[in-house]
């Protein structure tokens, strides 16, 4: 009984008071001799009610003895100021990314709508109101519609000469180039 008398008092007068957090909660430590070698003992007591997610992470790294040192108030201000940054920096961020999504958006409503546009533009080419397919021909350079033949296809002409020869290696570019016409040699 006596020893543990002891153990009790010494618990109570050779506790150090190491720091205090902005929340309230205290922080202890002690020495204790245990089997021939001196530990260090620390632990936190609360105020008010228990709630282990109030203890700053500081304090929880040294609680554990991930850090030798108690933080400082001083420490303790750097690091709250620290992440008062980074909580407003991510707020602009956030701001930022909103405000393009919004830009996109009505770029993408805008495209929509030019489209939309067009397509009302293309039904009313031609002279009765409806569509035809000689108003829809007409848009493409080089195609042709004659009403005993219909459609015809681009010719291989250049020049008025028909072109017989075919190079081993694509040629053309922009008006000139006809897609699937290229044939690699045999």
């Amino acid at each position: 009984m006596s020893k543990m008398l002891s153990k009790l008092r010494g618990f109570f007068s050779s506790r150090t008071l190491v720091g205090v957090d902005k929340v309230g909660n205290r922080y202890f430590t002690r020495k204790e001799e245990i089997d021939g070698a001196t530990k260090e003992k620390r632990w936190v007591i609360f105020k008010g009610e228990e709630d282990p997610t109030s203890i700053p992470v500081e304090w929880i790294c040294w609680l554990n003895g991930q850090r030798k040192k108690a933080p400082t108030p001083e420490e303790m201000i750097e690091l709250e100021a620290r992440r008062e940054r980074v909580r407003q920096n991510v707020a602009c961020i956030i701001i930022n990314i909103c405000f393009i999504i919004k830009v996109l958006k009505k770029k993408e409503e805008d495209e929509r709508k030019s489209l939309v546009g067009g397509i009302r533009q293309c039904k009313t080419i031609s002279k009765g109101g409806s569509l035809d397919l000689k108003s829809f021909i007409q848009q493409f350079p080089g195609a042709s519609f004659d009403h005993n033949r219909g459609f015809e296809e681009v010719s291989d002409e250049i020049d008025g000469t028909k072109n017989k020869d075919r190079s081993s290696e694509p040629t053309g570019s922009g008006e000139s180039f006809k897609p699937g016409t290229w044939q690699p040699p045999t």
